[in-house]
């Protein structure tokens, strides 16, 4: 199905390059979720090809990728393995947006565009145990101070997807003595940064998501990179966030994929025939095709609209809806796998029971279901009010 949305001769070189890593990534999934292992050698082999400097715009020296470059190469590595593809979704979008929004100065984005083309990983690391997700606007507890011509920061963050092999977080803390939240490049190596393991849970089991712990880091004044003017770090509406849906509608894709199988080859010896005969069983199949076909019609046609500079500013909630549409449809998609495959999808052995448990993290990824539907619901009242004032 997602052939449909390939457009480019550089998207299916780059769909080439992934499916050349298919059977490789699929046949480790297993055990990085069995084990949370994070999924090093994979991230090597992304580094290896240049995936991970894709999204570097080609006058930095990269592939120039899009967003809906983005949205259609993260969906298929997902299907593959799916901590692989959330864990370097983060570090493409970070890139993607850096250099877009130019959000640093000239300086630094050459300085960084020459250490992403060698292999350099980011991250932003901005959620924490207190305040949550930063986009529900609370004030991060890590404190940046100034130090004659230095910048000390102490604090936790949590979440921090690819810790072991990211090599720079671009980290929010307050800042006293400005009334703002900045955005602080650090490389791992400096001195009082470690990171603590302790991501334990059930989704997403390989991504290390771990707590980063800053204990008097100093950096020079150069590494304040951003004063943004919302915590997040730019604004809501940020395109390359789309990164995180197209993750869970592979999983999805995944999980249907399983379940067609399935359906096409077990025959109980109650039938003469596979179960795919059945009515309900193709009931279900074609529910799942549905909301398919209708989640990657909305995700595709949002990074479109973002991608194309002179309808971007027309976007207002769609961002969220796609997230929330996708998300929610991949979790219900999976269900309906299980449901065709009975039992057998509850063994361990089985990768339909990974495919459940993977795509419940998306409902926690940002922006929340909840904002999502509060932020539709505050458009439709301002634009009612808008509208009656006009016409007042």
């Amino acid at each position: 199905m997602i052939n449909l949305f390939v457009k480019t001769e550089q998207q299916r070189q780059w769909l080439k390059k992934l499916h050349e890593k298919e059977t490789k990534f699929k046949s480790l999934s297993a055990q990085i979720d069995e084990l949370s292992i994070f999924p090093e050698e994979n991230i090597q082999d992304l580094i290896d090809i240049g995936y991970t400097s894709s999204t570097l715009p080609t006058a930095y020296g990269g592939e120039g990728l899009k967003v809906y470059d983005l949205v259609l190469l993260q969906e298929t590595l997902a299907s593959f393995d799916a901590n692989t593809a959330l864990s370097i979704g983060w570090n493409l979008g970070v890139v993607g947006e850096l250099f877009e929004k130019k959000l640093w100065k000239e300086e630094s984005l050459n300085f960084f565009a020459t250490e992403v083309l060698n292999g350099a990983l980011v991250n932003r690391s901005v959620s924490e145990t207190q305040t949550g997700s930063p986009t529900r606007g609370g004030r991060p507890g890590t404190n940046a101070k100034k130090v004659g011509d230095s910048w000390v920061l102490s604090g936790r963050k949590i979440f921090t997807t690819a810790s072991p092999v990211l090599t720079y977080f671009l980290t929010s803390a307050w800042i006293e003595e400005k009334q703002k939240v900045g955005f602080f490049l650090l490389h791992k190596d400096l001195e009082g940064i470690t990171i603590e393991e302790t991501w334990d849970v059930i989704s997403m089991r390989g991504t290390a998501s771990h707590d980063l712990v800053l204990n008097n880091v100093t950096v020079d004044e150069s590494k304040l990179v951003e004063l943004p003017e919302t915590p997040s770090g730019g604004p809501i509406s940020n395109g390359w966030m789309l990164h995180i849906p197209a993750c869970y509608l592979g999983i999805a894709q995944a999980a249907r994929d399983y379940a067609v199988h399935f359906a096409n080859t077990h025959s109980p010896n109650s039938l003469n025939g596979p179960i795919s005969q059945l009515p309900n069983v193709q009931q279900l199949l074609g529910e799942i095709d549905l909301a398919l076909v209708q989640a990657r019609h909305l995700l595709y046609s949002v990074a479109e609209i973002y991608d194309d500079e002179s309808r971007r500013a027309f976007l207002t909630n769609e961002i969220g809806v796609a997230k929330h549409t996708v998300t929610n449809s991949a979790v219900s998609i999976v269900d309906k796998a299980m449901r065709i495959v009975g039992a057998k999808s509850l063994q361990r052995s089985n990768p339909l029971q990974r495919y459940y448990r993977d795509v419940r993290a998306g409902l926690h990824n940002p922006p929340m279901d909840d904002m999502t539907i509060k932020k539709l619901a505050l458009s439709a009242i301002e634009q009612d009010k808008t509208k009656n004032a006009i016409h007042a």
